[in-house]
């Protein structure tokens, strides 16, 4: 399955963005789909995951309350709606295939955010 993600863009602290991840090669069904982030000089992080199939749900700490995971089954396409920015969100933000809730089998290409103040 290829992904790419979109969506990414520069962003006033406090405000908000959707990224989105599309799968081309298959569907999503079956599989747990997350987003990772990595920012400048850091390494690649969870950000959230969610089982395609059953819809549970995991976040990371630090965006617990702002970001949103979800799915559209008829699109084939995974959100990530970020609200509240916070400088410390700048980040290239990947869309990940996952290996367990956690962690990534395979990324997608990235997508920029930047959050300024």
């Amino acid at each position: 399955v290829q992904l790419q993600a979109s969506g990414g863009g520069l962003v006033q602290a406090g405000g908000s963005l959707r990224l989105s991840c599309a799968a081309s090669g298959r569907t999503f069904s079956g599989y747990v789909m997350g987003w990772f982030r990595q920012a400048p000089g850091k390494e690649r992080e969870f950000v959230a995951s969610i089982r395609w199939s059953f819809g549970t749900i995991y976040y990371a700490d630090s965006v617990k309350g702002r970001f949103t995971i979800s799915r559209d089954n008829a699109k084939n396409t995974v959100y990530l709606q970020m609200n509240n920015l916070k400088l410390e969100d700048t980040a290239v933000y990947y869309c990940a295939k996952m290996q367990d809730s956690t962690h990534a089998e395979y990324w997608g290409q990235g997508t920029l955010v930047t959050v300024s103040s």
